[in-house]
């Protein structure tokens, strides 16, 4: 297993299709992970600190995990099969959860937990980019400061 960092969320042209972005750290691979609107939205508000008025999903979980005393301890992206992702939770009890990736990591941001990812995985669907084109990367960073969570369509109630 190798961590990763979620560098964030973006809109893939032409499908229109929200995409969150994890870099290998320690590495030169990044994971592009194709997710729903609702999911890119509460990535996007995890990573830019935003509390809505009422909680999403994933905060109404953590705050779940925090009453009932569990603590996710890890979460990590185990499996690609047929283009779909796969995800665990790994709470500090031993049990372990399938989860989607989308909403493993908007939890996992809620709660630092970290978040690892398979080398299989990795090795099937990472992409290398050298120091080199770290420019790109700096741009897609660049984007994203300044792309908000409705800017993917959704709405929270």
């Amino acid at each position: 297993m190798n961590e990763l960092d979620v560098v964030g969320v973006r809109v893939e042209m032409p499908s229109n299709q929200p995409i969150v972005l994890l870099r290998e750290v320690g590495g030169d691979r990044f994971l592009p992970i194709w997710i729903g609107p609702g999911e890119a939205t509460a990535i996007a508000f995890a990573q830019q600190g935003m509390a809505p008025a009422r909680p999403l999903t994933h905060d109404l979980f953590k705050d779940v995990l925090e009453a009932v005393g569990q603590e996710l301890t890890e979460v990590r992206i185990t499996d690609l099969r047929e283009g779909v992702f796969y995800a665990e939770l790994v709470f500090a009890s031993g049990v372990e959860v399938s989860a989607r990736p989308s909403d493993a990591i908007a939890l996992a941001l809620r709660t630092g937990t970290p978040i690892y990812g398979s080398d299989t995985v990795l090795d099937d669907a990472g992409i290398a980019i050298p120091d080199e084109q770290e420019d790109e990367v700096e741009k897609f960073r660049e984007f994203l400061d300044q792309i908000s969570p409705e800017d993917f369509g959704t709405s929270n109630q």
